[in-house]
């Protein structure tokens, strides 16, 4: 029988602070333990929660964010279930929006930071620079934050093409004023960003995962979408809890990923 991997996407509001941010974290980390997740995924820059799009979260703290880290990897361990924390980071060129990648056994993978941000962030964040997969278990993933995977689908590909069984997608999509608020998934009247998500997983024969916070009225919501683009799970807008789903790994066979022959621009 081909083996499942159990997935969860954290969709929770958006934080009173940087502390509330961590407890929500640490308390979705157990509970995705609970539900026996492999991973759980939490939406973009979650930890201390996301800058801009009317959000001013305190100016950015390493020696929390390394503390926070710290809880999160020790969390992950005693819950036994990998982690995809979004959160920012401090470097020298500035402020990187990243993922940071915990294993089960509470060791740190890494880091994948956004490497194409959304023009509105320019000046508030700087881009990262390279791609990288992830292991958990016999589940391979890559991760790419809100802008870059619906906007850029070659980031998807990348990651698909190297193995990837599941792209993890954590972001922030806000109501706008006068926009169409769905109440089904893909609705006709829908903006693009569902629609997105339908291709990247059908386009690369992949799992995509995407999750955002539990924002009222938002145009997209926690979503998984399979190999076939039919829907596998999905979390009611603005809802805020623990969506889990199984994956069959064997379907993620990432065929159209590999046959895609690159061409010179």
């Amino acid at each position: 029988m081909a083996p499942t991997v159990r997935v969860a996407l954290a969709q929770l509001r958006y934080p009173a602070g940087p502390e509330d941010a961590l407890a929500r974290s640490l308390e979705a980390v157990r509970e995705a333990g609970r539900a026996g997740a492999a991973v759980v995924c939490f939406p973009e820059a979650y930890l201390p929660g996301y800058r801009g799009l009317g959000r001013t979260p305190p100016p950015p703290d390493p020696a929390f964010l390394e503390r926070a880290w710290g809880e999160v990897a020790r969390a992950a361990r005693e819950a036994r279930v990998g982690v995809v924390l979004g959160t920012e980071r401090v470097v020298d060129a500035g402020l990187r929006i990243a993922a940071l990648v915990v294993g089960a056994d509470g060791e740190v993978k890494g880091f994948q930071d956004k490497v194409q941000l959304a023009p509105p962030e320019d000046g508030l964040y700087v881009p990262g620079t390279g791609r990288r997969l992830f292991t958990e278990g016999a589940l391979t993933f890559g991760v790419v934050i809100c802008h870059e995977g619906a906007r850029y689908p070659e980031t998807v590909r990348w990651a698909a093409r190297r193995g990837a069984q599941v792209v993890f997608h954590p972001h922030l999509e806000v109501a706008e004023p006068g926009e169409h608020q769905p109440r089904r998934f893909l609705e006709p009247e829908s903006s693009y960003h569902e629609k997105a998500m339908v291709c990247r997983a059908a386009e690369n024969t992949i799992y995509y995962a995407s999750v955002n916070y539990a924002e009222p009225g938002a145009p997209t919501s926690a979503t998984v979408v399979g190999p076939d683009a039919e829907l596998v799970a999905w979390q009611p807008y603005g809802k805020e809890g623990l969506l889990v789903a199984e994956l069959e790994l064997a379907r993620a066979t990432g065929l159209l990923a590999r046959r895609y022959r690159p061409m010179e621009l």
